[in-house]
């Protein structure tokens, strides 16, 4: 063998036991806030899907590196959805019993190279699929103390709001993102969905401490630091 294969990424969970993460899937524009200041219009569309590494996951927080090749890093907090249960073309009325539990999350984001892919009509893995662009809280198993579908999230820098919002404006909820999903993949245990974040994006220098809060789950709170070499 010419190298070791790296270890799965384990992610914490409120009953002490890990979660191995095996893919990472993030919906795009799932809040019609979000959506108009991007510029689109959220009325038209049905969600839309992108995915990172497992390896892009930050389980708990802690030190994030400002990433290279970008002036622009930017946060947007997510509700994460931690599939427990596989399944493919899953109905609405069952696609909550598919999650395992539910995690407050960051999509970090080189804006700046999203939106010059975006222009030249290009994939976004530059400005979304990153080493430590997906911090993770910990998971929450389900156990119906939580509800996917209402509550705050709220996202702070040095701890003043930048985001603030309710769970029930997502355009598409946890359910119907699970049921659109699975029409795509199979969705299998091990993976995540980040399910999209509200208005409010903004950028983050070295420094920084970002922290994001979602009614009923522990918060997750990064630091940014030096770039990585």
């Amino acid at each position: 063998m010419l190298f070791k294969p790296l270890a799965p990424v384990l992610a914490p969970t409120s009953t002490g036991e890990d979660f191995p993460v095996r893919r990472v899937f993030c919906v795009g524009r799932n809040y019609a806030a979000h959506a108009r200041e991007m510029g689109f219009d959220p009325d038209r569309e049905p969600p839309f899907f992108f995915t990172a590494w497992a390896e892009t996951v930050v389980p708990l927080g802690g030190p994030v590196a400002y990433p290279p090749a970008t002036n622009n890093y930017q946060f947007e907090a997510e509700l994460v959805l931690a599939i427990g249960k596989g399944g493919r073309n899953i109905a609405l009325d069952d696609a909550l019993d598919h999650v395992w539990g539910y995690a407050a999350g960051l999509d970090m984001t080189r804006r700046d190279l999203q939106l010059e892919a975006r222009k030249m009509g290009r994939p976004w893995d530059t400005g979304k699929n990153f080493e430590q662009g997906s911090p993770l809280g910990r998971i929450h198993k389900a156990d119906g103390s939580f509800n996917p579908d209402r509550g705050a999230i709220r996202l702070t820098v040095n701890g003043q709001v930048k985001q603030a919002a309710d769970l029930a404006d997502m355009i598409w909820p946890a359910a119907d993102v699970i049921r659109f999903l699975s029409g795509l993949y199979r969705l299998e245990p091990g993976d995540l969905i980040y399910t999209g974040t509200p208005e409010g994006v903004g950028p983050v220098v070295v420094g920084d401490t970002v922290e994001v809060h979602i009614d009923g789950l522990e918060p997750l709170a990064i630091a940014i630091t030096a770039s990585a070499q």
